[in-house]
This record gives C-alpha cells, structure tokens and sequence, in this order.
C-alpha cells in the first residue's frame, strides 16, 4: 500500500474550512500552519509496540525465562494481530460499500440539507478509511515482527506442536524467580499465591503426575 493512500492530506485540508465555525480565527490560522506537521505526526505516530518493546517488555525473562514460553508467547501475540488484521479487513470492505452508497445518494439527493449532512458523514468516512489503512499497516508490521522473533527463539530445543509440553519447566522457573523476590513487604496473599503455585508444581512434576512428552527429563527438586 502506497504512502499516498493513506495520506489525510485531502481531508484535512478539507476540514480546515469548516474549522472558523468552532474556533477562533488565531486558531484557526496557527492550524493551518500546523497542517503539514500534523499530517507527517498522523502517519509516523506509534500504533502498538516496537520491535524494542516485544524484545523487552512482552518477551521479558522474569514473565516467559525459557525460550519454549517466549515462542509460544509469540504465537499466542502473533494470533491476536492476525485475527485483528482480519476482522479490520470486514470492516475496511463495509466502509467501502458505505462510502459508495452515499456517493450515489448525494448525487441523487435533492434536498440541499441532506445533501450537505451525506457529506459530512462521507468525508468522516474517507478518513475512517484512511485510519483503518494505516492501523492495517501496523498490525501487518506485528504479525511480520512477531514471525521473525518465532524463527529466532526456534533452535530445536522444545515441542512446537503442543504448549503444554514446555510449560511444567517454564511456569516453575517463572514461579521461582517471584518466590525469591518476595520480602517482609510482600503481601500474604501474593506470597501464598506464588508459593502455593511453585511448590504444587513441583510435587506433581516429582510424582509424575504430568503426562509430558516429546521433552527433555525434568529435574527434580
């Protein structure tokens, strides 16, 4: 998709007209003078995470410490990008069709008023057009990023088929790391919750009351 047909330059040009009915002429005029920073800010604002933040925040080592939950963590992103991207597709298509169909019906349209009332809606959706274009070129950016990290993390060592496979190990080292964060300050209630979690995964690991294949023996502490 081009730069040009997700430019708001058209319709902000457009709409700057109509600002002198709620603003003050000063305004008015200071923007004006914004339009080309305010068009360069719309198309280069940031919309969901940078790679910088997937690396750091998503895919953090205290939240996924192994490498099998920051893949499946991945999967599970990449999905809900993916299933976004698709659903704003339906709804790019629908905004279409209402576009064309008040298009014909401004061209018909006799009365003054409602033709002017056609337009305005028209134009808000010429620019939910242009919003949903560039918000689908940033979940496009997601869904791409998110399948470069998964070829990344992938170097033979776990199960990619099933997510239950890496997690008896991921969870207790996850579960680990908190129980040796906490301190006199840290409440009853998160303390039992992580000692509660850490200490009955441990046991049914050492019992052997998962039924894990496909994965390397865990060791019993």
């Amino acid at each position: 998709m081009s730069e040009k047909k997700r430019s708001i330059k058209t319709l902000t040009d457009t709409s700057s007209k109509y600002l002198s009915n709620f603003l003050d002429q000063n305004d008015v005029l200071e923007f004006k003078k914004l339009i080309p920073e305010l068009k360069d800010t719309w198309s280069k604002k940031q919309m969901f995470r940078t790679e910088t933040e997937m690396r750091f925040s998503v895919l953090n080592d205290n939240r996924f410490p192994t490498k099998a939950s920051k893949y499946w963590q991945s999967v599970r992103e990449q999905n809900t990008h993916f299933e976004n991207l698709m659903q704003l597709s339906f709804e790019y298509r629908k905004n279409d069709i209402e576009i064309e169909k008040l298009q014909t019906k401004i061209k018909e349209e006799k009365d003054i008023y409602e033709k002017k009332l056609m337009q305005v809606e028209l134009e808000e959706k010429q620019f939910q057009k242009a919003s949903m274009e560039l918000m689908g070129k940033h979940r496009m950016r997601e869904v791409s990023t998110w399948s470069k990290l998964k070829k990344e993390l992938d170097d033979g060592s776990f199960d990619k088929k099933d997510v239950n496979v890496h997690q008896a190990e991921s969870y207790r080292q996850r579960l680990t790391l908190q129980a040796n964060a906490i301190t006199p300050n840290t409440s009853y209630q998160e303390a039992e919750n992580v000692l509660g979690q850490l200490n009955t995964l441990n046991r049914i690991i050492k019992k052997g009351e998962l039924k894990i294949t496909n994965q390397k023996k865990l060791s019993k502490k």
